[in-house]
């Protein structure tokens, strides 16, 4: 099997999530947006393809199958790339944690856009601001409070083995780590297993080799992690 991935080029974006899966089981995969350009996503959000309609990237097409969110992008590969344990109970708290890591994602991305994602972050940076502080001081330590506690009891991993899950951890700590360098320093103390679950995977040789490549791009002003100065402190606000 080939998957075609859909994403928009220049970023990481919520296409890493799906990424990182694919990399570190050496999957065979196009990155198809990176090779024919951001037109080749159109079609598909017009309904002008085959097979279910996206409302927006990323998603994956795996033959005749369109799946799209990421959640639901990494529960399909998940057993088929062996990045979940087998079962119906731990497929489900798999999807369960992907889920939450999405409404985390989702935080992330409105402590620099609090008020519209198509206006500019100027327009509405004192806004920001507040709800920067308050992702700081209130959400960061519940959200990765309760990952910190999940690792811990799984033995080092969210599902007591290697699964895409750990995966997306790593991204949301890598992207914490830029977006808000302070205030990681701060609670990084307080979550001993999410950074030793982050030592392990960069380690794991398939995503060592990805992170050395030029496929992975670097985090930048455009992405969902976005490093504003002016928004990072410590997590008192």
């Amino acid at each position: 099997m080939t998957y075609r991935l859909y994403y928009w080029t220049g970023i990481q974006g919520r296409g890493e999530f799906v990424r990182l899966a694919l990399e570190d089981a050496d999957a065979d995969y196009v990155d198809v947006a990176r090779e024919d350009g951001d037109d080749a996503i159109q079609p598909f959000l017009d309904g002008d393809r085959d097979g279910p309609r996206p409302f927006a990237p990323p998603f994956l097409v795996a033959g005749d199958r369109v799946v799209a969110q990421v959640a639901n992008i990494l529960h399909f590969l998940g057993p088929r790339l062996d990045l979940v344990p087998e079962g119906e109970a731990a497929r489900l708290q798999a999807l369960q944690l992907q889920l939450t890591i999405a409404d985390l994602v989702t935080e992330i991305h409105d402590s620099h856009h609090p008020i519209a994602s198509a206006a500019y972050y100027e327009d509405q940076q004192d806004a920001a601001k507040r709800r920067a502080a308050d992702l700081r001081a209130h959400r960061l330590p519940k959200f990765l409070g309760y990952f910190e506690q999940i690792v811990a009891r799984g033995d080092g991993h969210a599902l007591g083995v290697h699964s895409y899950v750990d995966l997306s951890l790593f991204q949301i700590l890598r992207g914490l780590d830029y977006a808000y360098p302070k205030a990681m320093a701060t609670l990084s103390p307080r979550l001993p297993a999410l950074r030793a679950l982050d030592a392990r995977v960069a380690g794991r040789p398939n995503i060592a080799a990805y992170l050395g490549s030029t496929r992975r791009l670097a985090f930048n002003a455009q992405g969902i992690f976005r490093h504003y100065p002016e928004l990072d402190g410590d997590t008192g606000g």
